[in-house]
């Protein structure tokens, strides 16, 4: 939509502007605005706590647009006039500001935010009220909450009403009663032992003849909604759930995409390599590089390449700080590392410590983007859910680099990193990019 709502009315402006070349002229431009939306992360599945769209992003993307449109025409020497190009520009915003309000409404349904009434047993509620709460990129408020069973729910949200253990009479009216009572327009069920199939059938009977929204929670996480496919069968609603991408036309784009990306990285960043290289030499005795063996693919051990940022016996003062270790995880984290040096705290704020491992990504041992590499002693410490973050090549940023780096705890990094195993594709892949380029620059939870 994009190439051809910026590239068709280019053309026609170009034309009856009588401008030189205009296909070549809009060709060019819808190329250069997709590559901006692209690298910005526009064509990207929101990420998890993020939100579906900002309505200023296409105006944030258009100025990019002129500005590197600008810098080829004066490389080039077009002979394009400067108002006349502007003004070619102009629909692809327009229709890029149109369209992601139709994403906007597409997610919201077209109407305020879901007031939301929960009804489950006490740890069901507690789990849902909590997501919903605490992360932004959805339509649902948590307003009241409903609990089904003695046990009393401690997430500080209003309870209108309860429902017993046992099907009864009141399910219905208590349901509405407290829905109404919180004007909410949607209850959330959260099925268990004490609220059936039969139950929730008959509750939502009820709340579909009082004039109630009902919506089932399932026990799916950490799935993108595009991998989930509903259908019924013998009376039972299925939920198919893709498989996640390892092989086929998205993983030969990514290694691509790996590989050249690299490649091009070593090639431009010559110069910083080597600035950097004699900054890390000069602040400190050492080697410039600092080699650590990590984990990949499959368990596989790589050795990984990195900026020296500590001084040369940091690993064997290490156990020293074992006690000071901030992480609850099997990673170590100290946020004011004393083997750290002046120069490596620039560095790793910056994560510019982090370019040597472009010789991964170009071997083959890492990608772009992927889950954080881990340690070998920390690989030996992984229970069966987190070894299948090696499931995917690890990557130079990723979820973690964009969502806090270090001030993550380590579930919240798992979490991060199961949920890319799962469900990352190419578009996500480049939206991370683009989202990382912000992260470094706010520089927070690097240390």
């Amino acid at each position: 939509m994009d190439l051809a709502g910026t590239g068709v009315p280019a053309w026609l402006v170009l034309r009856a502007g009588d401008q030189p070349g205009p296909g070549a002229a809009a060709t060019s431009a819808a190329l250069m605005w997709a590559g901006v939306r692209a690298a910005r992360g526009r064509y990207a599945r929101p990420l998890p706590g993020e939100s579906s769209g900002d309505p200023y992003a296409p105006f944030g993307d258009w100025f990019a647009l002129v500005g590197g449109l600008a810098v080829l025409l004066a490389v080039t020497g077009g002979g394009l006039d400067p108002a006349t190009a502007v003004a070619a520009l102009v629909p692809g915003l327009v229709l890029a500001v149109l369209a992601g309000a139709v994403g906007r409404l597409r997610t919201t349904g077209g109407r305020r935010p879901r007031r939301v009434l929960v009804v489950g047993e006490a740890a069901g509620l507690d789990r849902a009220v909590r997501l919903l709460n605490s992360r932004k990129g959805h339509p649902y408020t948590a307003v009241a909450v409903v609990p089904v069973g003695p046990a009393m729910p401690d997430c500080g949200t209003p309870v209108p009403g309860r429902l017993a253990p046992e099907p009864a009479d009141d399910d219905v009216s208590t349901v509405l009663g407290g829905a109404f009572a919180h004007d909410a327009d949607l209850v959330l069920v959260a099925p268990g032992p004490q609220l059936d199939d039969d139950r929730v059938r008959r509750l939502a009977w009820g709340l579909h003849d009082g004039g109630l929204a009902l919506c089932v929670l399932s026990e799916l996480s950490g799935v993108a909604a595009a991998r989930v496919r509903p259908a019924s069968a013998a009376g039972l609603t299925l939920l198919h759930v893709a498989p996640p991408l390892r092989n086929g036309p998205q993983a030969l784009l990514k290694t691509v995409v790996d590989r050249t990306g690299a490649a091009l990285g070593l090639l431009l960043l010559a110069p910083l390599f080597f600035g950097l290289a004699l900054a890390v030499r000069l602040s400190s005795p050492g080697p410039v590089f600092h080699r650590q063996t990590r984990h990949g693919r499959h368990n596989r051990p790589f050795t990984m390449w990195k900026f020296r940022t500590m001084v040369a016996d940091a690993e064997a003062r290490r156990e020293q700080l074992s006690a000071a270790n901030e992480s609850e995880g099997p990673m170590f984290k100290m946020r004011r590392d004393p083997r750290v040096t002046r120069v490596g705290h620039a560095l790793r704020r910056t994560s510019l410590d982090e370019l040597p491992q472009l010789l991964n990504v170009l071997r083959g041992d890492m990608s772009l983007v992927g889950p954080r590499p881990p340690l070998p002693d920390e690989v030996s410490r992984y229970d069966e859910r987190e070894l299948r973050r090696l499931a995917v090549r690890p990557g130079l940023t990723g979820l973690w680099q964009v969502s806090g780096r270090s001030d993550l705890s380590w579930q919240e990094t798992v979490s991060l990193d199961l949920w890319y195993v799962d469900n990352w594709s190419v578009a996500t892949d480049m939206g991370l990019l683009a989202r990382t380029v912000r992260a470094v620059t706010d520089g927070r939870g690097a240390y």
